[in-house]
C-alpha cells in the first residue's frame, strides 16, 4: 500500500490538487427514473455499478472513491481508469489529469493509497473534494511516469489472467448446477418445491458491539464485516477485533459448514450467502448476517443450498424480499425468509453435484494461492516504483 510516509523523496512531491482538475460538478447520482439499462456504463465508489441510457463524461478520465467502508484495505482498489461515453454518480471523485501527469501514472499512484489521514467521519468514511486534494504524490518526469505505468501495467495483465481463471471456474459450477437441475425459478425439471422455513432447525442472527478499527491479531475475539460475505465466498480477513474489556458470545462463532446470509445491503448485494468451508477460529457474526441452520432430518445438502441461493435467478427472487424505509439499506426479515419457496431434487443428485463442486473448489484454491503471490509481487513493484526504485 502506498501512504504519504512511504514516499522518501526520490521525486518531487505534488499534492494532488496541483495536478487534477475536479470535475466533481458534472457528476449526478442515479436515481431510480435513470435506471434503465443502456449502452452506457456508469461508475461509483467501487468501480462499475451497471449500465444506463445517457452518459455524462466522454473521455479518459480517473475516479477516485468519495466514500465506502475499505479505505485503507490494499486488495481492493480506490482509483479506476474508464474513457469514452460514461456515467459517474456523486460516490467517485472525478480528475481530469493536468499535462504534468500521465493518466495512467495518475491510476496507478492512487488506486492502492492509503487515504486514510485525508478521510472524515467515523461511521463512513468520507473522502471529501479537500481532503482528496491535500494527497500527497511523486512526480517523476513524464517518460518515467510512462514507463513505470507500463511496467505495472504488465503486471496487472497477469493478476488478471489469474482472475479470469477463477471467474471461469465459478462459470464451470453455474454450469454444473443449471445442467444437472435447470433454472431454480422456471424448474422445467419439476422438482418438488417446499417452504424454506420447513428445512431449518433455526436462522441465527448476529451481534455487532463497537469493535477496534483493526482486524484481529492472534488469538483475540472478532466480528465479521458485511464483507465477509458481500461476494457469495466466505473471507474471514473481512472482520474487526473486539475490545479486550468485551465479553464474546461463543453461541455465534463461525463454523465450518456454516451457511452465511447477508440480510442487509445494497438491493445490488442483499441477499448475498457463503458457505464455510473453512474458516479461523474466534470469529463471529455481526448483526448484518443471517446463519441458516438445517433441520437434521431435511433432506437438503449445505453446498447444493449455497448454490441454489447465489444462483442468479434465484437470487433476484430473493432480493425481491427487501423492504426498508426511503433512503435505508433494504433487509430481508427471517419471516420472509421463512416462507420462500426452495426446489429440492433428490438428496442423492444433491450429493453428487457437492462432490463436482468440492473438486472445482481445490482448483480455485490453488488458483486463489497463486493470486496471493502475484498481488504481493504487485504491491512490491507499486512500493519500489514510487519510492524511484524501479
Amino acid at each position: 500500500m502506498i501512504s504519504r510516509n512511504s514516499i522518501n523523496g526520490a521525486f518531487p512531491i505534488k499534492r494532488l490538487g496541483e495536478v487534477v482538475e475536479f470535475l466533481d460538478s458534472k457528476r449526478r447520482p442515479v436515481t431510480e427514473s435513470d435506471r434503465r439499462a443502456g449502452p452506457y456504463p456508469y461508475y461509483g465508489a467501487n468501480g462499475l455499478q451497471g449500465t444506463i441510457d445517457d452518459f455524462i463524461f466522454d473521455e479518459p478520465l480517473v475516479l477516485l472513491a468519495e466514500d465506502g467502508g475499505h479505505f485503507g484495505e490494499p486488495e481492493r482498489g480506490i482509483a479506476y481508469r474508464i474513457s469514452g461515453k460514461s456515467w459517474v454518480n456523486n460516490h467517485a471523485h472525478v480528475l481530469r489529469p493536468t499535462a504534468d501527469i500521465e493518466l495512467a501514472y495518475l491510476c496507478r499512484v492512487l488506486e492502492n493509497y492509503d487515504v486514510t489521514p485525508f478521510v472524515t467521519g467515523t461511521t463512513r468514511g468520507k473522502l471529501t473534494k479537500a481532503g482528496a486534494s491535500e494527497i500527497v504524490i511523486p512526480l517523476p518526469p513524464l517518460a518515467e511516469q510512462r514507463r513505470i505505468a507500463e511496467v505495472l501495467d504488465r503486471a496487472e495483465a497477469v493478476r488478471a489472467k489469474r482472475r479470469a481463471a477463477l471467474a471461469q471456474l465459478d462459470s464451470l459450477t453455474q454450469s454444473l448446477f443449471l445442467d444437472l437441475f435447470g433454472d431454480p425459478v422456471t424448474n422445467p425439471k419439476d422438482w418438488p418445491r417446499v417452504k424454506f422455513g420447513n428445512l431449518l432447525a433455526n436462522i441465527d442472527s448476529g451481534w455487532s458491539p463497537k469493535c477496534l478499527d483493526r482486524p484481529v491479531i492472534g488469538k483475540e475475539w472478532g466480528i465479521l464485516k458485511l464483507g465477509a460475505v458481500t461476494w457469495c465466498e466466505y473471507n474471514a480477513a473481512e472482520n474487526k477485533a473486539l475490545p479486550p474489556d468485551v465479553e464474546p458470545d461463543a453461541a455465534l462463532e463461525v463454523k465450518p459448514g456454516d451457511l452465511l446470509f447477508a440480510r442487509k445491503n445494497t438491493y445490488e448485494l442483499v441477499a448475498a450467502c457463503a458457505l464455510v468451508r473453512e474458516t479461523p477460529p474466534r470469529l463471529l457474526m455481526s448483526d448484518l448476517i443471517f446463519r441458516f441452520r438445517l433441520r437434521p432430518e431435511a433432506k437438503v445438502d449445505s453446498s447444493f443450498l449455497h448454490q441454489l441461493l447465489i444462483y442468479p435467478t434465484k437470487r433476484r427472487e430473493i432480493q425481491k424480499l427487501a423492504g426498508g424505509s426511503a433512503g435505508s439499506m433494504p433487509n430481508i426479515s427471517k419471516a420472509r425468509l421463512q416462507t420462500t419457496d426452495v426446489e429440492v431434487p433428490p438428496l442423492p443428485l444433491q450429493r453428487e453435484f457437492a462432490r463436482r463442486v468440492g473438486a472445482v473448489e481445490k482448483l480455485k484454491t490453488a488458483q486463489r494461492a497463486s493470486l496471493a503471490e502475484l498481488d504481493a509481487l504487485f504491491a512490491a513493484l507499486q512500493h519500489r516504483a514510487f519510492r524511484g526504485e524501479l
